[in-house]
């Protein structure tokens, strides 16, 4: 009993450490990506003012440059929300949401999802975050592969990447499904591959 007090607050320790370093992580891109593009503009736009009465074609080059950094802000920011809080997943439109973030990545990904859309949204994005995982351990030689499935109030899902992902990473996931009422098991491929299988129940 007390090994298994023990490995609950470890569990639960894990979880929150990885919690303080993912709102560091977000704090980081909010400084070094739209914020940067943010003051940029303020500082182009006060040369733009300068530049408006004595030289056009200056002004005019400033305007463009603004407009570039105004909408590499707004794509930012974009992304930024989406990893946070993906605006689909209320909906729980998981195939949808997958096939979305393998875009966002710019990664060649196959999606195979045959399940109803009216999951929790806390299973939604566990799944959800397992694969973003996936996506951003792998190399970019070969495809990497969700496939995702119902039966008996269960939501099974299986991953497979060709690139061995963090410990750190994998603890979190097996921490947030196992707090779910799940299971999480992780194997390691002859060529350094990582395949992830995973099931979340559907009712508690």
């Amino acid at each position: 009993m007390r090994v298994e007090v023990e490995e609950l607050r470890a569990a639960l320790k894990r979880l929150v450490v990885a919690s303080d370093a993912d709102r560091r992580m977000i704090e980081r891109e909010l400084h070094d990506g739209v914020q940067q593009h943010l003051i940029a503009l303020a500082v182009n736009l006060q040369l733009a003012g300068q530049a408006s009465g004595s030289d056009a074609a200056a002004a005019r080059k400033l305007l463009e440059e603004m407009g570039r950094d105004v909408q590499q802000a707004l794509d930012e920011t974009s992304l930024l929300a989406q990893r946070i809080y993906p605006a689909t997943l209320e909906a729980g439109a998981l195939g949808a949401l997958l096939r979305s973030a393998a875009v966002s990545a710019g990664l060649p990904a196959s999606v195979d999802v045959d399940a109803p859309s009216n999951h929790p949204p806390e299973v939604v994005m566990t799944v959800y975050l397992c694969w973003l995982n996936m996506l951003a351990c792998r190399s970019v030689e070969t495809r990497a592969r969700i496939r995702v499935r119902e039966s008996e109030d269960v939501l099974a899902f299986e991953l497979v990447g060709n690139a061995a992902c963090s410990d750190a990473d994998l603890d979190y996931l097996r921490d947030r499904v196992e707090a779910l009422g799940g299971r999480l098991a992780v194997t390691s491929g002859s060529d350094g591959g990582t395949r992830v299988s995973g099931s979340l129940p559907l009712s508690r």
